[in-house]
């Protein structure tokens, strides 16, 4: 059956299938969107949210595995790396996290600043710091520090390098 614009329209019974197939995609899938913007919103507190290709869990060791296009979020500060190894432990069902092993293109932004290594360990305990080996290098667009070993204090905004050297840019 044709309506005035020439174009054919559904049956009534088809039209009532489809709003029966939208609602339930609504109620199974409003869930999860739910809880992932809860997991986008928690981001700027004190929780890490870590995204990859692939991920290995071993409930044993207390490690998980994240392998291809890694990123670790954590408040305005974001570690990218081809691998992550995390260590956790856990107590009364909740996982924290104890240490983070990241490797290959590494790389941290965080309120302007870059820093580039081959390798990373990031501590929680007993202060909150991020070490950098492999030519670790940091810019923040007015200067570049190049090292041997980086290590950046996360909840103090300081960095101690060793070997350390500095190039200084002219605004003009």
């Amino acid at each position: 059956m044709k309506n005035k614009a020439g174009v054919r329209g559904l049956n009534p019974q088809a039209d009532l299938l489809i709003i029966a197939c939208c609602l339930l995609l609504a109620i199974f899938f409003l869930p999860a969107c739910l809880s992932y913007a809860e997991e986008e919103r928690a981001v700027g507190e004190d929780v890490v949210v870590i995204t990859s290709q692939t991920l290995i869990a071993d409930d044993i060791a207390k490690t998980i595995l994240f392998k291809g296009s890694v990123v670790a979020k954590k408040r305005d500060m974001t570690l990218f790396a081809d691998r992550m190894l995390v260590h956790y432990s856990e107590e009364e069902g909740e996982r924290n996290i104890q240490r983070i092993d990241a490797e290959g293109n590494v790389r941290l932004t965080e309120e302007g600043r870059v820093v580039t290594s081959k390798f990373a360990t990031y501590l929680m305990e007993p202060e909150e710091k991020i070490i950098f080996t492999g030519e670790p290098r940091a810019s923040d667009g007015r200067s570049v520090v190049t090292g041997t070993k980086m290590i950046s204090f996360v909840n103090e905004g300081r960095y101690l390098v060793e070997n350390g050297k500095v190039v200084f840019k002219n605004n003009e």
